[in-house]
């Protein structure tokens, strides 16, 4: 038989009944049962309970495409029709975003009493501030691109660096998530980072604050923290980390969320390959991290660190005022 073809139908009820699949339905009901009762959920009737990452992934490429119409979005448009698309194009997603936000709302709400009307109240609110900042954020990414440009001696125009560049979008992405997140929708800002994790390598979490012209180069393994501060005109290089050292832990033995215990980046400051800097330090102004650099304390500004400085100021060999450029 030709491997093309279709299966019968009968062919199917003979593999279903090879695999028994009755069985194995029934068992993994048995299971989604027993982890809802421990969840404290119902098992109400009912439509879909969280956003969905499709939907969202859908909503992302839309609000690219509105964002770098001439460049993200199709392949036939004309910049007379620019404005037509961008307005067609922008509704669409915000409807999409609309319905995402109201079930994340209802997610939040369900173990109170939950007032539909009022979650969709809510939901059209945080749509429509949303939407009011997409010219500040589209203004903010041209200040990431031309750093990008600038950057890397490589990039021929501006327009290689939005088609191309792995970091700009992940960056994209975030500066997205991060207006959602600070809106009230976490978990999908935390799946809109997410798609550029899956996509490029490089994992932002929604959280960070990240100031103008940002330029991650090359990017994959770059990580930074949820409570990351990132200053202006920073540039990092692929696999840096901008990570916690200790995870503080309450009475109850859990750990504390949503404290501050990632890097505050200042101005002007350039983190080379594989530099891994943790805990709430402070990397000050101008500084450059060197590759592979392990840093867990402060440096002031215009600092120069390199691995070959950290190996003698552990031996005792440096000057206590550390690596002044």
């Amino acid at each position: 038989m030709n491997s093309r073809e279709p299966v019968s139908t009968h062919d199917e009820s003979v593999a279903a009944e090879h695999w028994d699949l009755g069985a194995v339905v029934g068992g993994l009901r048995a299971v989604r049962d027993r982890w809802r009762e421990a969840q404290g959920r119902s098992r109400e009737a009912g439509g879909r309970e969280f956003p969905s990452r499709d939907a969202l992934a859908t909503v992302v490429g839309q609000l690219c495409g509105a964002l770098f119409p001439m460049r993200l979005g199709p392949a036939d448009l004309r910049q007379e029709s620019e404005d037509y698309y961008v307005g067609y194009t922008l509704d669409a997603a915000l409807h999409g975003l609309l319905e995402q936000v109201r079930l994340e709302l209802a997610y939040q709400a369900r173990h109170g009493d939950v007032d539909e009307q009022a979650i969709r109240r809510q939901a059209t609110h945080v749509i429509r501030e949303f939407a009011t900042t997409l010219p500040a954020t589209r203004a903010l990414l041209d200040t990431d691109v031309e750093a990008a440009f600038l950057g890397d001696p490589a990039a021929r125009s501006v327009d290689e660096v939005v088609l191309c560049y792995p970091g700009i979008l992940a960056v994209i992405h975030h500066r997205i998530a991060h207006r959602l997140y600070s809106l009230g929708v976490p978990l999908i800002a935390r799946i809109v980072a997410e798609l550029a994790h899956s996509a490029t390598g490089i994992d932002i979490h929604p959280g960070a604050e990240i100031g103008h012209s940002f330029f991650i180069d090359h990017g994959t393994g770059v990580v930074i923290g949820e409570t990351a501060v990132i200053g202006n005109r920073v540039r990092l290089y692929q696999a840096v980390t901008l990570g916690a050292k200790r995870f503080p832990v309450g009475a109850d033995g859990s750990l504390e969320k949503g404290q501050p215990r990632h890097p505050v980046i200042e101005d002007d400051v350039v983190i080379y390959a594989g530099a891994t800097i943790l805990g709430r330090i402070t990397i000050g102004e101008g500084s450059s991290i060197g590759g592979n650099v392990w840093l867990t304390h402060s440096v002031p500004p215009g600092s120069h660190i390199t691995q070959a400085g950290l190996q003698h100021a552990v031996a005792g060999q440096e000057r206590s005022t550390p690596w002044p450029r």
